[in-house]
């Protein structure tokens, strides 16, 4: 199995590369999809802290991480650590794709199958990602673009933006981070929005059909679409309605966060 030690800028080309797994702690990371050789370069690295790269010409797997920093383990990853990487990865469209950083931003774009992302509290910017994407941070934000396929979102703090979403699947959870969506809702989509102090937003066009249903403890429940009705009754708060012919799906709850349901232009 080839493997690599890389601790100064470098170049690497590869043949083929079905699975990624890159894991990374301070620096930047870009994972961008490719139509052509699968290649990673790494513009900056602190010497210290050398990265393993290893390469499975069987599964055709990548591998780019540091020794002690596991998959399992990055979410947990409490030590006070500065290595730094600037890394770029371009591979296969249809490469499955594991990235993770501690505090470093990242960029993901271009894939269309299996993208798994995780971070503490580096930002990550999923670009044109389709696919099955689950993204796990701890107070890192998201934010997604040109969504298209399932995307599910779990944090603690962490802020994730929907931005001209079109999702089959949209399922996010968090404790206080805010959930801000502007979406086009498919026929068959389905959005699932949890929080317990986070607001959400979310903006739907104009003309949408989707049944919608909104629950709050507390939190104050907006909306500028008027078919949908609102209840109150001590400790219990809930909005829903039909939006056009319904078939697609939208829930939201939360304990004391607002949602508010805006009507968009289109």
């Amino acid at each position: 199995m080839p493997q690599w030690t890389i601790d100064a800028p470098d170049r690497l080309t590869f043949d083929q590369v079905d699975d990624l797994d890159v894991r990374i702690v301070a620096g930047r990371l870009d994972v961008l999809a490719s139509d052509g050789s699968s290649t990673l370069e790494v513009a900056e690295i602190d010497s210290a802290s050398p990265l393993l790269v290893t390469y499975e010409e069987e599964t055709r797997t990548l591998t780019v991480a540091y020794r002690d920093l596991t998959w399992d383990g990055l979410l947990g990853w409490l030590r006070r650590d500065k290595r730094r990487t600037v890394l770029s990865i371009a591979v296969p469209r249809t490469c499955r794709v594991k990235a993770g950083v501690v505090t470093a931003p990242a960029v993901v774009a271009g894939f269309e199958r299996v993208t798994n992302v995780k971070s503490v509290s580096g930002d990550i910017v999923l670009d044109g990602v389709s696919g099955e994407v689950l993204a796990n941070t701890v107070s890192g934000a998201v934010e997604s673009r040109a969504m298209e396929g399932d995307l599910s979102f779990i944090s603690v703090s962490g802020d994730l933006t929907v931005a001209k979403g079109t999702p089959r699947r949209l399922k996010a959870s968090t404790v206080s981070g805010r959930i801000t969506a502007d979406l086009m809702l498919r026929p068959t989509g389905h959005v699932t929005l949890n929080s317990v102090s986070g607001d959400i937003l979310v903006r739907l066009p104009k003309n949408v059909e989707a049944d919608v249903s909104v629950k709050s403890t507390s939190g104050r429940l907006v909306s500028t679409f008027e078919e949908l009705s609102t209840k109150s009754a001590p400790g219990s708060k809930s909005m829903s309605g039909r939006l056009g012919g319904g078939m697609a799906s939208l829930s939201a709850i939360t304990v004391n966060g607002e949602v508010a349901l805006l009507k968009g232009e289109r």
